[in-house]
């Protein structure tokens, strides 16, 4: 089973790049770590950009089980269609994650909001 931790930083000024970092492992072993830096992007879809950045990596393992770790109660409140928000902007990009995620059946979000040993675990695998 593979387990990939992702976070995203937004830029608080227009013009800056935005960070996004994921591990992956399987079983506790590291197959890839990487930070990408990207150009400037609405605060409101940082999140769901970073994870459509990691699916892309994650295709290199199609049969693999993948549970995919992250931090944002609002990024899984896309990921499940359940956000109320009403900006187009990130409405439009919450259909877009999650028509890539259904091409992938193999793949479960899951959001560690709240769970301080997960949540320390979290840190340690994107340090």
């Amino acid at each position: 089973m593979i387990t990939a931790y992702l976070t995203a930083t937004p830029s608080s000024y227009e013009g800056e790049d935005i960070e996004i970092r994921y591990g992956i492992y399987e079983d506790q072993l590291l197959l890839h770590k990487d930070s990408v830096l990207l150009e400037y992007k609405k605060p409101a879809i940082v999140g769901q950009v970073a994870l459509l950045t990691l699916l892309k990596e994650l295709e290199a393992y199609p049969d693999k089980e993948i549970t995919i770790i992250i931090h944002d109660p609002a990024l899984y409140e896309f990921v499940r269609g359940t956000s109320t928000t009403k900006n187009k902007d990130v409405l439009k990009m919450g259909r877009e994650t999650r028509k890539e995620l259904n091409k992938h059946e193999n793949i479960t979000v899951k959001d560690i909001h709240g769970d301080r040993m997960l949540l320390a675990k979290w840190k340690e695998a994107l340090a």
